[in-house]
């Protein structure tokens, strides 16, 4: 068994993917080619943006967005704690300072009271000035923007959406990679929508923004000269090729896939509700489920059950065994446990099943039944 079956999917897709393959090939047109103009209009459609810009991969996305906002030292960054480096990372490359919120332990999500409290003290330390929030799409289900659109307007702060896993996720009649100033999401393989390689996606209602995003994709080149480069950009532009294989993946994405991998939530929350802590989508909310992530009791049960499925041919995953202000990167700036009672949490109870689009219900069974065997 496959933890995210992406075999099955291509088998799924296969004569579109070869076919828009092979047309990139026969073209060509391997840089900035028409699949990539013809990607960025669909995929801004599809979120209710204005612009899209794909670019190299989902951690450039970030940081290229910071550089549009023109963020850089002396600036504070507020980011979820629980989730991946790149979250943190993109403000620290630029020379800007990230500060970590603790999350919800019941959505992994960043927390708006958590925020909150961290905006006043970086504001009472006085050492450096709230710029942006990055709030984090975890897993699927997008962030509390609701509340923390309120807290950004009353402290003058932008947002910048980390839609990396959250692709497809909506609150209400908002969908994800439509929340804040900005939004970025990430292609990486293994995502709701991935490619075959690295790649990634920024989203913007201003024109000028867009503009300047394709500048600074290109080594901040002019658009009349691109020998004369007006600022200083980046190499970060998403192939050909990956626009040809994203453009029949996002088709059956809108058209099944999330409907699908819905069902199979559902069917393990069914089951599995009574034994563990199942994942919470609030009332009006949809995820797009990156991951089926459940909390057990304790570190030691969830390291003992992941090994006991594991012999049973299970592949589960731990997303994620350590906090970001427990990164080695952040070590100086001595961050305590006691801060982020949550993410501490989390880190010792998270486990993540196997679910995908073209999970087989006899497939998903087994993992079902194996793990209850294994509880029981």
């Amino acid at each position: 068994m496959q933890f995210r079956d992406l075999h099955a999917q291509y088998e799924a897709l296969k004569p579109e993917i070869d076919a828009g393959i092979a047309r990139v090939i026969d073209s060509t047109a391997f840089i900035l080619g028409k699949p990539v103009g013809e990607l960025e209009e669909k995929l801004a459609a599809y979120a209710g943006r204005k612009h899209c810009v794909c670019v190299a991969n989902g951690t450039e996305a970030l940081q290229l967005s910071l550089m549009a906002m023109d963020v850089g030292p002396g600036d504070a960054v507020f980011t979820s704690d629980f989730t991946y480096f790149a979250s943190a990372g993109c403000a620290s490359i630029i020379g800007a300072t990230p500060v970590l919120v603790d999350i919800d332990l019941a959505t992994f999500n960043m927390s708006p009271a958590a925020l909150e409290r961290a905006i006043k003290k970086t504001i009472a330390d006085g050492k450096l000035r709230p710029r942006v929030i990055i709030p984090v799409d975890l897993f699927g289900l997008p962030a509390d923007y609701p509340e923390i659109e309120k807290i950004a307007q009353k402290y003058g702060l932008a947002i910048l959406e980390d839609a990396a896993q959250g692709f497809g996720g909506r609150i209400g009649g908002r969908i994800a990679c439509s929340f804040g100033d900005m939004s970025a999401t990430s292609f990486f393989p293994a995502k709701p929508l991935g490619c075959y390689g690295d790649g990634g996606a920024i989203f913007t209602d201003d024109a000028c923004v867009d503009a300047r995003l394709r500048s600074l994709r290109a080594s901040g080149k002019s658009p009349e000269d691109k020998y004369d480069n007006r600022e200083i950009g980046m190499n970060s532009r998403l192939d050909t090729l990956q626009a040809a294989i994203l453009l029949p993946k996002l088709k059956a994405f809108a058209e099944y896939e999330l409907d699908a991998v819905n069902r199979a939530a559902a069917r393990y929350t069914a089951a599995l509700k009574e034994k563990v802590v199942t994942p919470t989508v609030p009332d009006g909310c949809l995820s797009s489920w990156a991951q089926y992530t459940i909390l057990l009791e304790s570190r030691e049960k969830r390291d003992a059950v992941q090994k006991a499925l594991r012999e049973k041919g299970i592949p589960t995953m731990v997303y994620y065994p350590r906090g970001l202000h427990q990164q080695a990167a952040y070590k100086a700036m001595a961050l305590r446990d006691e801060d982020y009672p949550n993410t501490v949490e989390a880190t010792r109870r998270v486990l993540s099943l196997p679910i995908h689009p073209y999970l087989k219900e006899d497939e998903q069974d087994g993992v079902i039944n194996s793990l209850l065997e294994v509880l029981a």
